[in-house]
């Protein structure tokens, strides 16, 4: 069975099937924010999803003041739930990831919302400033699909299934 997707805006959201997950799946679907401008990488993350059977659900902002407004519940985004994690670029339009990450970690009512940054830059200075500015974790996008596939499925191991997350 396929996902259910959804479209508000410019945001896109992703209803994972419980049927797609074995009966023993006993938690609920993470909603996760991805935040990401590049198609074909918003595509990548969906399809690893998929193939991980994380269950989902996942939305997905292009820059970061369209994420800040699904945080913030602004304008068409007033009904948007809350994330349980995020998964931020750090190269957007408009608003870049590391300014993103520092207005939503200096934000009171957000700041607890790990991020996860998921870039493909391993530029020594990125992961500095990213920690510098509270990230949860750093991780380099793999550009073999394969090795794509195993992050995100270790994401899903240790995020959705060790941590225990400050849902809303």
């Amino acid at each position: 069975m396929r996902p259910v997707v959804r479209h508000t805006g410019n945001v896109e959201m992703t209803v994972a099937s419980q049927s797609e997950y074995p009966v023993t799946a006993l938690r609920e679907p993470v909603k996760v924010l991805l935040v990401e401008d590049n198609p074909g990488d918003v595509r990548l993350v969906k399809e690893a999803f998929r193939e991980a059977n994380v269950q989902h659900q996942l939305y997905v902002a292009s820059d970061g003041l369209e994420a800040l407004a699904f945080l913030r519940q602004e304008g068409q985004f007033h009904d948007a739930p809350r994330p349980d994690v995020i998964l931020l670029d750090l190269n957007l339009p408009r608003l870049d990831g590391r300014t993103t990450l520092e207005i939503i970690k200096t934000d009171h009512q957000l700041r607890y919302i790990p991020i996860i940054v998921l870039t493909t830059s391993n530029d020594r200075q990125d992961v500095l400033t990213c920690y510098d500015l509270h990230a949860n974790c750093y991780i380099t996008k793999p550009i073999d699909y394969a090795q794509f596939d195993t992050v995100i499925r270790r994401i899903d191991m240790f995020w959705f299934g060790v941590v225990t997350l400050p849902h809303a």
